[in-house]
């Protein structure tokens, strides 16, 4: 049995919406069309096509323009007027062929056919200037207006999907390089470790071999000593060898290259002699602390320092040092840096190299056990490290947890930004929103300068049209005035300028004495709607005769009743 697929219910459930909001509109214009309309094809026959149309135009909307076009297309044979309840469904659907096509080669294509379809129409039933008007301002404004505000539509949606696509690529790069900071302060851990607790195994060894040297010793214990140096030279170099695999090869992380024996007081030490304007002061009686301890005290202010210099070099920076009974808290606060003043340049040995950020300290603190504290503080910034003095046993950091964001903000101020005329590479994600957001912006031009285009060329017409309508009326005063039989010459006064140019057919067929030429005045100046036509029949220049032809041919054949209105 072969798959059958069925759409999604939501998209079943929106084109029944659709349909039963056009159908309404359809039904409304049915009865307000009176007994002359008929059942079957100005009520059944569209309310099918609707059906068939509205799931066609998720697969085929041009096709499904097409089929509605020609319901307005049919409407136009109405004799009575033009307008019909079609025109809302005609919009609609060209306002789902805009937001359903990308291109606007196709859709203009069938906006063009469509156009061409209706004059055509109207040429066929030599339609009058009522019907002409509708095929080319009505109709024409229902395909171009709604398709471009569907493609309006499709721009947006095109812009803010990708906003957040962009959105979710920068957040997972900034966890992953989050996460690289994290990996990469770990290995600097590492070495830490390796460098202290590789230099108590080298004294262990040593120690080692000096009892081999011992004369009370016995041959086995000798070898037992000798064993255990081998032993303990072995995890030395295994030690080495993983810290190896581990650090950064590119040597660029805080604190390389400085050696591990430097302490806070020769970090301040080198900043105050580099012009840092630095206060700092300790508290407390200095603890025996854990090298890693040590570490992380001189990394939290090493890092401080280093945002402090950038971010504010001219500003005042204050660390305070407190050692209380099992812990030891270090804070750093760094003054805004005034607008009046030039940045700071320091000369001389750096602070230290930046490029983790906050991130990477936050990291080395909590594999401590301890907490870190970043924010603004009185128009400043504060950075606040309490580690403990002996290291907790702490489980894997999650990568999202309280603090992330500022940690985030952190990294991305330590980021290095490309000096100013440098050449960068825009990436390829910027691109590509700057490409929709382009896009984006021709059509919010189009959908505003198109209704422009369109004035330019249905104004005038529209304007030509109600010229020609104005000046073709004949008052029915001014009718009953006109003398038979006398020269144009002396009725030219009570005659408009020009004669009505669009008289019906029946008008045109109606019959008329041998050898006249008829012309048509209007009797009302209604422009939207159909009034009775005063025809003049000319012998030479001598008015023949005078009649009045209905708006609408009358069920019978029509005969003037010559002269019906003489003077």
């Amino acid at each position: 049995m072969p798959y059958i697929h069925m759409p999604p219910v939501r998209i079943v459930c929106g084109d029944v919406a659709l349909w039963i909001v056009l159908a309404a509109a359809t039904g409304y214009g049915f009865r307000d069309a009176g007994t002359a309309a008929s059942p079957l094809e100005d009520l059944c026959l569209p309310l099918a096509v609707l059906a068939v149309s509205l799931p066609l135009s998720r697969r085929r909307p041009g096709t499904a323009v097409i089929l509605v076009n020609g319901l307005c297309a049919l409407g136009m044979a109405d004799p009575a007027t033009p307008a019909n309840a079609y025109v809302l469904s005609l919009a609609a659907l060209s306002c789902l062929l805009g937001a359903r096509v990308a291109a606007a080669r196709r859709p203009l294509l069938v906006l063009a056919g469509c156009l061409a379809v209706d004059l055509a129409t109207c040429a066929v039933l030599r339609a009058e200037a009522v019907w002409w008007f509708y095929a080319l301002g009505v109709l024409p404004a229902a395909l171009l207006l709604p398709w471009l505000a569907g493609r309006h539509w499709r721009g947006r949606r095109e812009l803010v999907r990708e906003g957040w696509r962009l959105a979710r690529s920068l957040e997972e790069r900034q966890h992953l390089v989050a996460e690289r900071a994290r990996l990469t302060e770990r290995a600097d851990i590492a070495a830490d470790m390796h460098d202290s607790l590789g230099h108590a195994l080298s004294l262990v060894a040593l120690r080692a071999g000096a009892l081999e040297l011992s004369p009370d010793l016995t041959d086995r214990d000798r070898a037992d000593l000798a064993e255990l140096r081998g032993t303990i030279a072995d995890a030395v170099e295994q030690l080495r060898e993983t810290v190896a695999v581990l650090h950064d090869p590119t040597g660029t992380e805080p604190g390389v290259g400085l050696p591990v024996t430097d302490t806070v007081e020769d970090l301040l030490g080198r900043a105050v002699a580099s012009g840092v304007p630095v206060r700092w002061e300790q508290h407390g009686a200095m603890p025996v602390l854990s090298p890693l301890v040590q570490r992380g005290m001189y990394r939290a202010v090493q890092e401080s320092l280093t945002n402090a210099v950038k971010h504010a070099p001219d500003g005042e920076i204050r660390v305070r040092i407190s050692h209380e009974a099992d812990r030891t808290r270090v804070s750093v606060v760094n003054a805004a840096a005034s607008a009046d003043r030039p940045a700071f340049a320091a000369e001389g040995p750096t602070v230290g190299a930046g490029g983790r950020g906050l991130t990477g300290l936050r990291e080395r603190v909590t594999v401590l056990g301890g907490s870190l504290w970043t924010g603004p503080y009185q128009g400043g910034f504060r950075v606040t490290a309490v580690l403990p003095h002996q290291v907790a046993a702490c489980p894997g950091t999650p990568t999202s947890r309280p603090g992330a964001a500022p940690a985030l903000r952190g990294l991305r101020a330590g980021a290095a930004r490309p000096a100013p005329g440098t050449d960068t590479v825009a990436p390829e994600s910027v691109k590509r929103l700057a490409s929709v957001r382009n896009a984006a912006r021709r059509r919010s031009v189009a959908a505003f300068a198109a209704p422009l285009v369109a004035a330019a060329f249905f104004v005038p017409s529209a304007v030509f049209l109600a010229w020609q309508l104005t000046t073709s009326v004949l008052p029915p005063s001014r009718f009953d005035e006109l003398p038979i039989n006398r020269p144009r010459a002396e009725l030219a006064p009570l005659l408009p300028a020009h004669p009505y140019p669009y008289p019906p057919d029946h008008a045109r067929s109606a019959p008329r004495p041998p050898g006249v030429r008829c012309e048509f005045y209007r009797s009302g100046r209604d422009l939207l709607t159909e009034v009775d036509l005063y025809r003049l029949c000319w012998s030479g220049n001598t008015l023949a005769t005078k009649d009045t032809v209905p708006a609408s041919p009358p069920a019978a054949p029509w005969s003037p009743s010559a002269p019906s209105r003489r003077g």
